[in-house]
């Protein structure tokens, strides 16, 4: 017969790892019921399997199709895979029943402490990591920097170029960025690279000019400028052609 007191300890344990631990930092919480579920499943089986006297094929095989199991709801992190893991390590904790008793609450105990510890590490709490797509070709490394920190609002530590398309003026990068302070709000490197300027001062876009030679900020306005450039330089083609005519007249 199981013992009912490690069946509470496995229960505990799994509350608390997942709304002490995960759900108070990922705030996730359709997944609470997936580590629970998961939890109490993988304790009923191993309780079973370990007072009957079925063949270990038959558990192997049970584990077996556990394990074929796919997510495919929803992505998943590489985190929430790790609590996943701790989940099924409680439920098989407890359902094996180890002997002497505190074996199964000591080790309960560590993986939850482990766990977090490691998810609320502070020198790692403001890393982050995202997949962006921009809708121009930075050709230099030190300008494509320069506007992911301005647009993710952090410090780039680390740039992967996934894609570059310049059929489409598309650029797809993997980026690694830690999170800016709170009250910063321009990048250093990016007030050192791409320095501010009035609008009045915005370079036109004429033929042969890249898109990546103009700070995002003042793309509208250098549109603007070379709008109106080309509208005055239209006029003034006009009024020749109208001069031309009125002479051979």
């Amino acid at each position: 017969m199981p013992n009912l007191w490690i069946v509470a300890v496995d229960l505990v344990a799994i509350l608390v790892l997942t709304y002490a631990v995960y759900f108070r930092r990922h705030r996730r919480s359709e997944m609470l019921l997936a580590y629970i579920g998961l939890n109490v499943g993988v304790l009923a089986v191993t309780s079973v399997l370990a007072t009957s006297t079925v063949g270990a094929g038959l558990g192997l095989g049970l584990f077996g199709v556990l394990s074929i199991i796919r997510l495919r709801s929803s992505e998943l992190a590489q985190e929430e895979v790790a609590y996943f893991f701790a989940s099924l390590a409680l439920g098989l904790i407890a359902g094996l029943q180890p002997d002497p008793w505190w074996i199964a609450p000591l080790f309960s105990a560590a993986l939850i402490v482990v766990m977090l510890l490691v998810d609320s590490n502070p020198k790692t709490a403001g890393y982050r990591r995202q997949v962006v797509t921009l809708d121009t070709v930075y050709p230099d490394e030190t300008q494509l920097t320069a506007r992911l920190e301005d647009l993710l609002g952090g410090t780039v530590r680390r740039v992967v170029v996934q894609e570059t398309d310049l059929v489409r003026d598309l650029q797809r990068v993997d980026v690694r960025y830690v999170v800016r302070p709170t009250g910063t709000t321009r990048s250093p490197l990016l007030a050192s690279t791409l320095p501010a300027r009035s609008t009045a001062d915005a370079p036109s876009l004429g033929a042969g000019a890249f898109a990546s030679d103009v700070p995002e900020s003042l793309r509208p306005a250098a549109r603007r400028a070379g709008h109106t450039a080309q509208v005055s330089s239209d006029a003034r083609l006009a009024a020749d052609h109208t001069t031309d005519a009125a002479v051979r007249l």
